[in-house]
């Protein structure tokens, strides 16, 4: 009987040890929006990204560093800039959105661009929500600008990094058409009076929004979309290129139930 309970507890730790091996470190997160250079590669947006394509949440390095790696030798290929990495095209100021996977408790968030540090997010040690968003301006920047966004956690010595390829203020929104100017039939004759075949003209009805059908990951949606999910309808309210996991019901700060 002793020696079956000592097999059994030998056993469980074995097990155990084995599980606390295998789990991931905890604290995880990146910039999905604009698309960072680790969500591109998730996207399949850039080939030939390596392990960051299965875990773009995962570059985490020391406080302190300046690298879109965070000094990670397995996510090396992020700081490759003879890469052609898509840069998305923005205003002098813009939103981003980070995606937390594990909520750890944060002293600052960080943005630079070069050597210059733009924006700076104090959290004084609490916890964020699973979305965070930052509205930083670029300084009057133009061109081709290369973001890196730093997430300082509170109680480790490690930060997690991101860097964002924009093209400011080229590119961006269209001037909208000009609206047809109609065409005045002639009046047959002098007489005030209106032709009798005339019709007036009557404004169209505007189109209601049409549900974008059932909502699938690897698509990309701009504010308003609708789709449904689980035989619901949901609209979005911040641009986005889905992933597996942000599933309408469970990101909020991307979809409203409707």
């Amino acid at each position: 009987m002793r020696r079956a309970l000592t097999f059994l507890a030998t056993a469980t730790v074995v097990i155990g040890a084995t599980v606390f091996v295998a789990s991931p470190a905890q604290a995880h997160g990146y910039i999905v929006s604009p698309a960072s250079r680790q969500a591109m590669c998730a996207q399949g947006r850039v080939p030939n990204c390596g392990d960051i394509v299965y875990e773009p949440q995962s570059v985490e390095g020391p406080k302190g560093l300046r690298s879109c790696s965070g000094g990670n030798a397995r996510f090396a290929q992020l700081d490759d800039e003879s890469r052609s990495w898509p840069a998305t095209s923005v205003g002098n100021t813009v939103t981003f959105t980070w995606t937390l996977t594990a909520r750890h408790s944060t002293s600052t968030w960080e943005y630079y661009i070069g050597g210059t540090r733009i924006a700076v997010f104090d959290d004084h040690g609490a916890q964020p929500p699973a979305m965070v968003t930052h509205s930083v301006n670029l300084g009057g920047r133009t061109g081709r600008q290369k973001v890196l966004a730093v997430w300082n956690v509170a109680d480790t010595t490690n930060a997690f990094y991101a860097c964002v390829d924009l093209q400011v203020g080229s590119g961006g929104t269209p001037s909208p058409s000009p609206s047809p100017t109609p065409q005045r039939t002639p009046s047959p004759s002098p007489s005030p009076s209106p032709s009798p075949s005339a019709s007036p003209t009557r404004s169209p009805s505007p189109t209601p929004t049409v549900p974008g059908g059932t909502w699938a990951a690897g698509t990309a949606y701009k504010v308003g979309d609708r789709v449904t999910y689980a035989g619901l309808t949901y609209r979005c309210i911040q641009a986005h290129t889905a992933l597996t996991g942000w599933e309408p019901p469970n990101v909020p700060a991307l979809w409203q139930r409707v």
